[in-house]
């Protein structure tokens, strides 16, 4: 396993550990939270660098990544919204955005390609993640309404834009199981 990649299973182990830690009921477990968070974000940008620089790119990599990105983003906005700090549906159609570029990545792996994230869903996961480290250190301690209301419209924002942009890039590979060239 490359040290990229290693990396990507630390941040998904990570997880966990950050979803305990916002459930204690200690005085700093939500700061606690924070950091472990951060960490988690900062390593997505360590391991594609290491990756990339390095020449460590795999598919494993390639599908690793991206799938812990969304364990740690749905972890935290499944507190947030079970808190009242978002709505249900915004986490849904987040989900919902995210089961489908899988679905789009598993046919793409039929037909044997390799669909990394795009520039879009790179944007995407930077808003994401800087919103929810802003949620985190100010708008929920605080109870700042306004700027958790903020995060979830830029991440629906982004996560809408991402997967149009995903699907209409690679409509190709849909197209190609659309003419049976898919094992089924």
């Amino acid at each position: 396993m490359t040290t990229a990649n290693k990396i990507t299973v630390f941040r998904m182990l990570m997880v966990p550990v950050f979803v305990i830690l916002l459930y204690l009921d200690l005085p700093s477990a939500g700061y606690w939270a924070l950091g472990v968070f951060i960490l988690a974000s900062v390593t997505d940008t360590v391991d594609g660098y290491i990756a990339r620089h390095y020449d460590q790119v795999t598919d494993f990599g390639k599908f690793l990544d991206p799938l812990a990105d969304k364990l740690l983003v749905i972890s935290a906005m499944a507190v947030f919204t079970e808190r009242g700090y978002m709505p249900g549906w915004a986490l849904a159609l987040v989900v919902a955005r995210e089961l489908a570029v899988t679905g789009l990545r598993l046919i793409a792996v039929q037909n044997g390609r390799v669909i990394a994230a795009g520039w879009s869903g790179k944007v995407k996961t930077t808003v994401t993640m800087v919103g929810i480290v802003l949620m985190l250190a100010f708008g929920i301690p605080q109870g700042l309404a306004w700027l958790n209301n903020t995060v979830w419209i830029l991440i629906v924002i982004t996560t809408v834009w991402s997967g149009t942009e995903y699907f209409i890039r690679n409509r190709d590979v849909l197209k190609e199981s659309e003419s049976g060239s898919v094992i089924s």
